[in-house]
């Protein structure tokens, strides 16, 4: 059995979960890791930290866009998608533009206390 972070449902058949990157490949590679070598890459990609099992049709809806651009429709799930993606972020020393700050910034209010 799975349980969906982003959804917040439980699936029972593998086929309806798919592994995300919190912070996408792609999205990755538009923050700085086009500038990594193959192994450093590698070490990303495979992170337990980075990947997590979601449903199969919100990982593609989310696809390679960032906070600005999707949150997990669970408003619960919000603090730790926006710590989690921060975490990632702050690790691989990849790039934040300013809409993705003031979205993970609105997605931190959610967190207990208002913020980290």
């Amino acid at each position: 059995r799975w349980r969906d972070p982003y959804a917040g449902g439980t699936y029972s058949d593998p086929s309806e979960i798919d592994i995300d990157h919190v912070v996408p490949l792609a999205n990755a590679w538009r923050s700085g890791a086009s500038s990594w070598d193959q192994r450093l890459r590698e070490r990303y990609a495979n992170d337990p930290d980075v990947p997590l099992s979601a449903e199969a049709g919100e990982n593609r809806s989310k696809g390679d866009k960032g906070p600005e651009a999707w949150k997990p429709p669970l408003r619960s799930a919000w603090c730790d998608y926006s710590t989690r993606w921060i975490a990632i972020k702050a690790e691989y020393e990849l790039s934040v533009n300013p809409q993705e700050k003031s979205a993970l910034q609105q997605m931190l209010g959610t967190c207990e206390g208002g913020r980290l």
